[in-house]
């Protein structure tokens, strides 16, 4: 066995153990359940995440369904929130799924691939939890989930890395006031190299300055109540984005947002009629990458060591000079 095989399969080893570590320290937190979850959904059935409104989704005919047009999810945010109705899910109760999708359109970097691989989670809330203070009790879970994941990588020989448990809540407009000569990506990275750990608040809606921090579906999550985790990757110099979640709309919520991006005429498709006539329940929840968390417990340099998908050839090229072997 080669010194790059030998790496290779230590990696394999160690994405297993962080993978199943994690799934079950999230469940403890957050009070979540396991179920399954469809690759694809129907077209016309509205529960598929439109994240920018641009990305092209993955589509196909179903021969044996008479020719019906499906979609590869892009995320399962508005699946989860039918299933905990359809499934009978009770406030303070929630779910998570293993979420796999492809995004065609993704910008292929050190980052960022054309397939996607997260824990997509959803629980029930009430009214009174609908606020700021809730969100960020629930980012605080997630974070340390994730440090506890962390804490335990010596059981299977693997160094811990520094993963700072207090995190620093901060508004998209906060972050435009402080740094207005960076874009929204220069920012990010600034207030997460200063605090290493930090949630990025309210996402989607327009800033001071006419710009956008970063486009989020109007469908789904509230803008007011919502937003990214980033940590600080060491190794790359860089706050790399784990999780982005949020508290989702509630009826006045999905009319405003559907208005601020001109496109009333979803409220027509099913699961938009199901949320304006009361029949879904509060929730919230987001997406935690998989091989996010990977990368940045076990400190890999490419997304491409801890997941296996399609890469650039010079890109390949490129790390292997480095020593970087691509999955």
């Amino acid at each position: 066995m080669t010194e790059r095989q030998k790496q290779v399969r230590e990696t394999e080893k160690a994405i297993k153990y962080i993978k199943e570590r994690f799934a079950a320290n999230l469940a403890k937190n957050l009070n979540l359940e396991r179920i399954s979850a469809p690759l694809f959904v129907t077209s016309d059935s509205g529960l598929n995440d439109n994240l920018n409104g641009v990305e092209r989704v993955v589509s196909f005919d179903i021969k044996n369904i008479g020719g019906l047009s499906a979609e590869v999810v892009q995320s399962l945010a508005k699946w989860k929130r039918w299933a905990l109705n359809e499934y009978g899910f009770e406030v303070g109760e929630g779910l998570y799924t293993d979420m796999n999708a492809i995004r065609r359109d993704d910008y292929v970097d050190i980052t960022h691939s054309i397939y996607v691989d997260q824990w997509d989670w959803e629980k029930v809330i009430s009214k009174e939890q609908r606020n700021e203070e809730f969100l960020k009790d629930t980012v605080r879970k997630i974070v340390a989930a994730i440090a506890d994941t962390n804490d335990s990588l010596a059981e299977i020989g693997q160094k811990k890395i520094e993963i700072c448990r207090e995190v620093k809540f901060i508004t998209t407009q906060e972050l435009e006031d402080m740094y207005p000569e960076l874009d929204s990506h220069a920012r990010e990275n600034e207030i997460t190299k200063k605090y290493k750990t930090v949630f990025i608040m309210q996402i989607g809606d327009t800033l001071k300055s006419g710009k956008k921090h970063d486009g989020r579906a109007p469908d789904y999550d509230d803008w007011k109540l919502n937003g990214d985790i980033f940590v600080w990757h060491e190794k790359l110099g860089m706050g790399l984005e784990l999780s982005s979640m949020g508290i989702r709309v509630d009826k006045q919520a999905l009319l405003e947002q559907l208005e601020k991006a001109r496109c009333l005429d979803r409220k027509h498709l099913p699961f938009h009629s199901m949320l304006l006539e009361d029949k879904l329940p509060l929730t919230m929840g987001g997406g935690i990458g998989q091989s996010r968390l990977c990368m940045m417990l076990l400190q890999k340099q490419h997304v491409g060591e801890v997941q296996a998908s399609i890469w650039p050839e010079e890109m390949r090229k490129e790390t292997l000079e480095k020593g970087i072997y691509l999955l």
